[in-house]
């Protein structure tokens, strides 16, 4: 390793966040990354240690513990140490196709398993990963590298989201004829539409799509299987075809007087500021607007702070924020020990900002809505409010949230965004291509593969999966590139 001591040397230093009040100002990324030479100081702080949980990517206790690309990571980190950027790149892209999407986006697992992390604070991980991709492009080793030979095989991918765009890539790589199907204006699903821009700047999507353009991948963008592409076609067309749709379809909120209008998907919510953003610089008015609105955002996941940031953004008036579930502790409960993902409550961009703007906390723990209210137009203007308290389910033994009777209490609203999650993969697009699908709403594949019911056709994914994170869609990518090389070619190399 090459610096034995540097852990105990050196304090964790990580990229500094712009003041709420300036940051609110915009829609761009608001982290000040550090010098080279601070990173490659921070790098020194990696133990190399003998067992490295930060790359395990195993479950323990029902969750992710440590990177699912099983990266590199203590190896590029003493790259780093020693200034050996381009090597380190190289090391990074033998397991993670997309270093520039992950180092923005993803909550880093690593540092959560990260040995560093058990009695102190974690090594600086994902700002690592960060500024080598950053470096790569800025010195030009993150390049175009066309494959020298052709297999011959044509290859489908529907949908260009990470999983997709990962699953691509790795078919390129190795001869075959990628075309990408994308139903939206631009190439990227989730990464592009899903996640606002000040946490994923779009024309980092776009520089990397340039390069696998150059490499050889073909992107078709408004074309939306079973819809106005027949999926026929694209099963007579290629030798195989990969599903990676997403678990795109959204669950909705059963309450009474759903209907008001005035209540939004969170990722139409999100989508639609985004298109007008790169569209106009939201000159257009084509968005959901939150200005001057009294909004209550439903759901406390990512999806939940990304709209409670953008409606900050947006000028609201004011944000509650409900959540189903108890406040998680501040620290680690003694049941919950490292290297186990930390269920402590997290405080993200997003509620940062609307407590600098509103002066406090948006989020609301364990309360639900229970009705909707709306004027003789029909326009939302209030919403009734519910406690709820937990309890085990005696058949499942799960725990369930029920409502407390007599809590109720009416806010007023006249913009509900829901972000609670979705239910699983459209059906518009299964049934075109007759795959099965699973009790979750997910597409079935066979135990411990990504291959459908329907000959030819595979799947990866959240499509695969349910709802995850950029990282699991990546890896399901390549995994399920991996299956598909194996059944063009008898073997693979991936």
């Amino acid at each position: 390793m090459g610096k034995p001591t540097g852990f105990m040397e050196y304090k964790r230093t990580d990229f500094e966040a712009d003041s709420v009040k300036e940051r609110i100002k915009n829609y761009n990324e608001f982290h000040t990354p550090l010098s080279p030479e601070q990173q490659q100081q921070q790098a020194a702080r990696c133990m190399e240690c003998g067992v490295p949980f930060c790359q395990s990517g195993m479950m323990i206790g029902g969750m992710m513990t440590g990177c699912p690309l099983n990266n590199l990571i203590p190896e590029w980190n003493d790259l780093v140490y020693k200034g050996c950027w381009e090597q380190a790149y190289q090391r990074l892209r033998k397991t993670n196709n997309f270093p520039e999407f992950t180092s923005r986006v993803c909550p880093a697992l690593c540092e959560k398993a990260c040995t560093c992390g058990a009695n102190g604070d974690a090594v600086t991980v994902r700002s690592n990963e960060y500024t080598i991709s950053e470096r790569a492009y800025a010195e030009g080793f993150a390049c175009a590298n066309p494959p020298k030979v052709r297999t011959g095989k044509k290859i489908a991918v529907i949908g260009s989201g990470p999983s997709g765009l990962a699953a691509a890539d790795q078919l390129n790589k190795r001869g075959h004829s990628v075309t990408v199907f994308e139903r939206s204006d631009r190439v990227g699903g989730l990464l592009m539409y899903g996640i606002p821009n000040m946490k994923l700047e779009k024309h980092i999507i776009d520089r990397r799509i340039n390069i696998m353009e150059n490499e050889g991948i073909v992107f078709k963008t408004n074309s939306d299987i079973g819809n106005n592409v027949k999926a026929s076609e694209i099963l007579e067309e290629f030798d195989r075809i990969i599903l990676a749709c997403g678990a795109s379809e959204p669950r909705d909120i059963k309450a009474a007087g759903r209907e008001a209008k005035g209540i939004y998907f969170a990722v139409d919510f999100l989508t639609s500021t985004t298109k007008s953003l790169l569209d106009s610089d939201l000159a257009d008015g084509t968005y959901i607007s939150a200005k001057g609105k009294k909004v209550i955002v439903i759901g406390g996941g990512d999806t939940g702070n990304d709209c409670v940031g953008t409606c900050v953004r947006h000028g609201a008036e004011s944000i509650l924020q409900l959540e189903m579930m108890p406040k998680l502790p501040d620290e680690r409960a003694e049941n919950n020990p490292w290297p186990e993902y930390p269920r402590v409550c997290k405080t993200d961009y997003g509620q940062e900002e609307a407590i600098g703007v509103f002066g406090s906390d948006p989020r609301i723990y364990q309360t639900t809505v229970k009705e909707f209210l709306s004027d003789k137009d029909g326009k939302l203007i209030g919403a009734v409010l519910v406690r709820l308290r937990p309890e085990k389910d005696p058949t499942s033994g799960r725990t369930i949230m029920k409502e407390i009777e007599g809590t109720e209490y009416t806010v007023e609203t006249d913009l509900v965004l829901i972000a609670a999650g979705f239910v699983g993969a459209q059906n518009y697009v299964t049934n075109a291509f007759g795959v099965d699908k699973n009790a979750r709403g997910n597409v079935s594949a066979q135990q411990g593969s990504h291959k459908t019911n329907v000959e030819k056709v595979f799947v990866c994914g959240d499509m695969h999966l349910g709802q995850s994170l950029v990282v699991r869609a990546i890896r399901e990518g390549r995994d399920a590139a991996k299956e598909v090389d194996e059944s063009l070619m008898g073997y693979t190399n991936l």
